[in-house]
């Protein structure tokens, strides 16, 4: 896809022009440069941007590096994606209408399927659910960086800001939370995919605004890119829509602009329409409402119009300020938008991430024409920009490699805190290998997530997936898993097991330290004593970080 050159390089040549025929080569040889030259030509890059794009991708490289070396199990939770993984192989690679093992009932599933086939795929080619959670998203996060560099890139019309934008998004704790954990199977490549279609959208209004022909591959491209969003995670799909309103009032407000946005969604829902149709078909059109905003996705405007902004958005108020005052709407609109409409506050850093190094730009290109204006050549001064960003772009790395490895390795971490250990994982074998089919369990902390794909058995009380069948329903396990991880007695377990699901055949109890919900919490050890002096408990396995007691006697549900 051709894309506009910036301009911070007057100089700025092609990659094609850096290749010369070989007249005296085989015709082989000839017809295999030429397609090499035809794919580089189409490529929005040339042999300058290969220092920057370096830059750009170094930062992610580093998160993830980090991210791996302080974690030996995947971050937070993807066990229902690995269930969900493992029904699409069972049905043949047919949806399954439902997902077993969460809920005495199960979930339904209407979850876009696009990254649930390939983590399918790596399943049924041997790969391990959770090496496949911990090291995936990981891939996702670094190629992104491409994108994200060549989006910043032409908005700021500079290839440092585009490397610094890159980087900004990379290192920071609120994004890297969500992408390179395990839930990041699915998070991190809707990121990939959002973003390369905002790319596409940028030049689609850029060029008619110019009122260039309209640019049908870009278009195309942009609808495929914005499909396979919408085929892998609704909220960043969202994201992508309100990007090209922005885009189309900012930038471009004509019906010929409104045309081409609409030329890419239609596409898009185009290449979706075969799974939106199996979804309605089979779960109704309700079930999309019924999931919108149940847990962090849609409706961040009231805390913003409230007073709570994300905090990190302080830094880009200059920014917004400076494009203001420039009469420049494009950017602080974007950010705005992110801000009011998602809760999650990653959709505006990313936003701000783009904004920021723009504004630097274009606030270095303003202070180089006096440079130039007292003795300082055009060449000189772009000299001394570049290093000046290679150099801050590098101890940015290093300032947010280290900040994020120190939250990976503090006690309470709060961006990628692990569900699973070493002891959880073993618990789960146990109870594959050792408990009956149709034992139903209530597992304590986080490691219920995992739970159901490890031991294939089902857990009674967690609200993972529970979105889909209504917000009452969601509501009522998100409590009810709240409180009965923090029970410290016998009855309490009991009391909130039977207001949700009934009883239990077993109860799964995390000794010491554990997670709820990614927040760290302490087993005293009240709530075993309990068990220990309850009668219809048994005591059926133990290692050192987990309990499982199993009931017996009258109070035995089955």
């Amino acid at each position: 896809m051709n894309c506009d050159e910036p301009t911070d390089d007057p100089d700025r040549e092609p990659a094609a022009a850096d290749e010369s025929a070989d007249s005296d080569a085989k015709p082989r040889s000839t017809d295999a440069r030429a397609v090499s030259r035809r794919i580089r030509g189409a490529l929005p890059v040339d042999t300058r941007d290969r220092p920057w794009l370096v830059l750009a991708v170094l930062p992610g490289v580093v998160a993830v590096a980090i991210y791996l070396a302080t974690n030996a199990y995947p971050a937070h939770g993807a066990g229902l994606y690995a269930q969900i993984a493992v029904e699409l192989l069972a049905n043949g690679y047919a949806l399954p209408v439902r997902i077993p093992g969460y809920t005495a009932t199960g979930v339904p599933f209407a979850y876009p399927p696009l990254q649930f086939y390939v983590f399918a795929v790596l399943l049924d080619l041997g790969a391990d659910p959770i090496a496949v959670s911990r090291l995936l998203p990981g891939f996702a996060v670094v190629a992104a960086s491409v994108p994200l560099y060549l989006l910043g890139r032409d908005i700021a019309d500079s290839r440092p800001a585009g490397a610094a934008a890159a980087g900004l998004v990379a290192l920071n704790p609120q994004v890297l939370e969500w992408h390179v954990s395990a839930g990041g199977v699915v998070r991190a490549f809707g990121f990939l995919y959002a973003v390369v279609a905002i790319y596409a959208g940028y030049h689609i209004f850029t060029r008619t605004n110019r009122e260039e022909a309209l640019p049908w591959r870009v278009i195309a491209f942009g609808a495929v890119a914005f499909g396979v969003t919408v085929l892998t995670h609704p909220v960043y799909a969202l994201f992508v829509v309100v990007s090209y309103l922005v885009l189309w009032g900012t930038l471009h407000r004509t019906p010929r602009g409104l045309l081409s946005g609409l030329a890419v969604g239609l596409g898009g829902a185009l290449l979706a329409a075969p799974w939106l149709w199996w979804v309605v078909a089979t779960h109704g059109p309700g079930v999309f409402a019924v999931a919108a905003g149940t847990h962090g996705g849609i409706g961040g405007g009231a805390d913003a119009l409230r007073g709570s902004l994300s905090p990190g958005l302080v830094l880009a108020v200059p920014a917004v300020l400076y494009y203001l005052s420039r009469r420049s709407v494009f950017l602080p609109t974007w950010l705005v938008a992110a801000e009011l409409l998602f809760r999650q506050p990653r959709f505006a850093y990313t936003v701000a991430s783009l904004l920021v190094p723009a504004a630097v730009a274009a606030f270095a290109r303003a202070k180089a024409v006096g440079s130039t204006a007292i003795g300082f050549g055009p060449r000189r001064a772009r000299d001394r920009r570049a290093a000046g960003a290679v150099i801050l772009i590098l101890l940015g790395t290093v300032a947010g490699g280290a900040y994020f490895a120190h939250e990976t390795t503090s006690p309470s971490d709060p961006s990628t805190p692990e569900y699973l250990d070493d002891d959880a994982v073993a618990a789960t074998e146990w109870v594959a290998s050792k408990t009956d089919a149709d034992a139903t369990f209530v597992v304590l902390g986080d490691a219920a997530e995992w739970f159901p794909a490890l031991s294939d058995r089902t857990i009674l009380v967690g609200p993972w997936g529970v979105e889909w069948e209504s917000g009452d329903a969601y509501q009522r396990q998100v409590t009810a898993y709240e409180t009965v991880s923090r029970c410290e007695s016998v009855a309490c377990v009991e009391d909130v097991a039977a207001g949700v699901a009934g009883d239990p055949s077993h109860i799964y109890v995390p000794k010491d330290r554990y997670t709820v919900r990614g927040e760290l919490a302490t087993n005293s050890g009240t709530l075993v004593r309990s068990f220990e002096r309850a009668d219809g408990w048994e005591r059926v396995y133990e290692n050192d970080g987990v309990v499982i007691y199993e009931a017996v006697g009258d109070t035995d549900p089955r």
